[in-house]
This record gives structure tokens, C-alpha cells and sequence, in this order.
């Protein structure tokens, strides 16, 4: 039995899984957790540090699993290396060793969005929604899924999202990822616009997907991350 913990991104909680519940295999147990803040998950103090997260995540982060972190949750993930015992395996959807890389248009891009969100954070979070689904098949129908799962308002409140946002603008996992405890896949969409150039050459690529293949194609990702999962979890026991 292969043991899958699955990460959420910035702004969006565990229901963005859901769309792959029909499709897991039978020889797979999932468990889609909740960051502190979000759904009914106690939220973190403002200014908190890597080491209160990992504390606060300890009994959700099991070390006999593989860790599914998308986007956010996988710079999350993969931070919490350096105070968690460490899982099977890493699988990163969505995410590099960093957010954002000096002086791209990401980075530009990204305190723009942080200028907003400071002033009008619903609104900088609905947008958030839109810029997720572009890269995908059909980004509109994607957005539309968004939110219908989500609502109409943020699953976080203000000071978790702010922290969020402090994460993906300061984390560099390069170090991490290049001393890591436990083998480490990364998966991205072909036309993931949230992904530089620099980290798709590392990864294995999903055609056609963007930001969210959760949603534009989910029985094709449960398939993906349950094989590499299991290859995960053999290769630590070997």
C-alpha cells in the first residue's frame, strides 16, 4: 500500500483534490491535509517561523508516505525538510526550488499582486484564481471550477495568506533539493505559467496541462502521481 499526503497551494485548501477522489487506484491511500489557517486547521501566529509550521504540522506530515506539494505547498514541503523526519518521498506539482528567481517577470509579477493584496485582498485572491487556471486547455472552464469548489471567498484569513505570500516571494529550496533526505520528482504542466524555463528542465512534464491538471485532466494525474509515488516509496525501501 502506497501512502499519499496531499499539499495545497497559496489561497486554496484541500478541496482542490477532490476532483481525483473517483480516480485513485486501489492500492493507494490518500490523505488530503489542510496548512495551518486554512479549512478548520488552527492558523499560525503572524510572523511565524518554518520551525512553528513544521510543529504545527507533525502529526500530518507522516514519514512513512510520499508528500504530493503543489505550487506553495511544495516550496512548503520541501522547506519542512530541515525539521521533519523525512517522508518516502517528495513530489512536487507545480513547484521549483523557488517561486521566484531575481528580476523575472514571476518576480515582478508577484509584488505587483502583493501591492494589492495589501489594499483590496479579496479581490488580489479572486485574481490569484484566474492567473492559476491560464496554461490550461481551457482556462475558463477551470476558473469556473475553481470557484465552484472554493466559493466566493478566501478559505484562509488575511494574516494566513500574507505569511503565504512572504513564502513564495523569500523561499529558495535549491540547497534543500540539492542535499535532500529522500528522493524527489518534479512534475509540471507543459503550459504552467507560474514555472520558469530554468525549472522545467528538470522535470517530468504533463502535456497540455497547465497550473492546475487537478482539474483540467484528474484522472490522468492520479494515474501520474500514484506510479511515481509507488516508485517513490520502493526506491527508499530498496
Amino acid at each position: 500500500m502506497t501512502r499519499l499526503v496531499l499539499l495545497s497551494g497559496w489561497g486554496i485548501d484541500r478541496r482542490i483534490w477532490r476532483p481525483l477522489h473517483p480516480y485513485w487506484p486501489a492500492n493507494v491511500e490518500v490523505a488530503a491535509v489542510d496548512w495551518p489557517g486554512y479549512g478548520k486547521a488552527p492558523a499560525l501566529p503572524a510572523n511565524a517561523s518554518l520551525s512553528e509550521l513544521a510543529t504545527a504540522m507533525t502529526s500530518r506530515l507522516p514519514s512513512d508516505a510520499v508528500w504530493v506539494g503543489w505550487s506553495l505547498g511544495g516550496l512548503l514541503a520541501t522547506a519542512l525538510l530541515d525539521y521533519l523526519p523525512a517522508p518516502q518521498g517528495l513530489l512536487l506539482l507545480g513547484a521549483g526550488a523557488r517561486f521566484c528567481t531575481p528580476d523575472s517577470a514571476t518576480s515582478a509579477a508577484l509584488a505587483d499582486f502583493q501591492a494589492i493584496f495589501a489594499h483590496r485582498g479579496d479581490a488580489a485572491w479572486r485574481h490569484f484564481l484566474r492567473w492559476q487556471a491560464q496554461g490550461e486547455p481551457a482556462p475558463y472552464q477551470v476558473h469556473s471550477q475553481l470557484r465552484t469548489l472554493l466559493g466566493s471567498t478566501p478559505p484562509a484569513d488575511r494574516t494566513t495568506l500574507s505569511a503565504g505570500l512572504h513564502w513564495l516571494a523569500t523561499l529558495d529550496n535549491r540547497r534543500r533539493l540539492n542535499t535532500s533526505p529522500c528522493p524527489v520528482v518534479h512534475l509540471v504542466g507543459e503550459h504552467d505559467p507560474l514555472i520558469s524555463a530554468i525549472e522545467c528542465q528538470r522535470t517530468l512534464t504533463l502535456e497540455h496541462g497547465g497550473h492546475c491538471p487537478m482539474l483540467s485532466q484528474p484522472a490522468r494525474l492520479a494515474s501520474l502521481l500514484a506510479a511515481q509515488a509507488a516508485a517513490l516509496s520502493a526506491r527508499e525501501m530498496a
